[in-house]
């Protein structure tokens, strides 16, 4: 080999291990802000981090679980006014503990919330709506969702001078039960029953859909109601008594 060739070579070594290096890929070094620092040499977390590294290892654990259309604070609403809809019980978990938040979220952000699939020109006869004359306002469903959670917020600031989300219990469910009945105000193309009616339909999907969706977490929705799920074949039960099964997801195909 040349003297040439040799530097070349030696080049070559160098940029790579400096990649390594800056790259956190080096043994025993991990990224801290940027930059490479020893395992040994790492200063301890903070009160503010230890407290968030059990979220943090749930959300690494469970990736439905991420926002991509509320904000946080929209998505707190949400999440609120879920758990009144779908409570927790003695039979099983409500609306909170099911993720159902996060269904919510991702069906807002997809082809469900954009109304990608259906007919969206007028003329729109919102006052004259019918079931029979389907989708009546112009507005997307993430667009109603987004106004009927401003009108959440702001009829708890009127009422009580707080957020939807910090309210006690029986004062959410006061302002929801006016939603349903069509008592309040909503500046927009869409009326408060109209939202309430979206709110509740997206959050029973929530708690039912399959896990993938992001919300009926563990399959603790079909748990409840002994529903057994995405079952590969039923031969080996047919000549039996009822007996209750154990739910599959979708994803069980995996493992067959």
């Amino acid at each position: 080999m040349s003297i040439n060739e040799k530097k070349l070579n030696g080049i070559e070594d160098n940029t790579r291990r400096t990649f390594m290096k800056n790259s956190g890929l080096t043994l025993g070094g991990l990224i801290v802000g940027g930059a490479v620092g020893s395992l040994l040499g790492k200063k301890p977390m903070t009160k503010t981090e230890q407290a968030s590294a059990p979220m943090m290892h749930e959300m690494a654990q469970n990736p439905n679980k991420a926002l991509m259309f509320f904000t946080p604070d929209e998505f707190k609403v949400v999440e609120a006014a879920a758990e009144q809809i779908f409570p927790k019980t003695d039979v099983g978990p409500g609306a909170k503990e099911l993720l159902v938040g996060y269904y919510i979220d991702h069906q807002m952000a997809g082809t469900f919330g954009n109304n990608s699939r259906e007919y969206m020109t007028g003329p729109f006869y919102p006052g004259e709506a019918t079931p029979e004359l389907g989708y009546q306002t112009h507005l997307t469903r993430k667009e109603v969702m987004t106004l009927g959670i401003k009108a959440l917020n702001d009829e708890a600031a009127k009422r009580f001078k707080s957020k939807f989300n910090e309210l006690k219990e029986e004062q959410q469910i006061e302002i929801l039960k006016d939603f349903e009945a069509n008592k309040v105000n909503i500046k927009g193309a869409a009326t408060s029953g109209f939202f309430f009616s979206l709110l509740r339909k997206v959050t029973i999907e929530g708690a039912y859909a399959d896990p993938m969706y992001g919300g009926n977490k563990d399959m603790a929705g079909w748990k409840m109601k002994e529903f057994p799920g995405h079952q590969g074949s039923y031969v080996n039960v047919l000549d039996k008594d009822f007996q209750k099964i154990e739910p599959k997801a979708l994803n069980s195909q995996h493992s067959m």
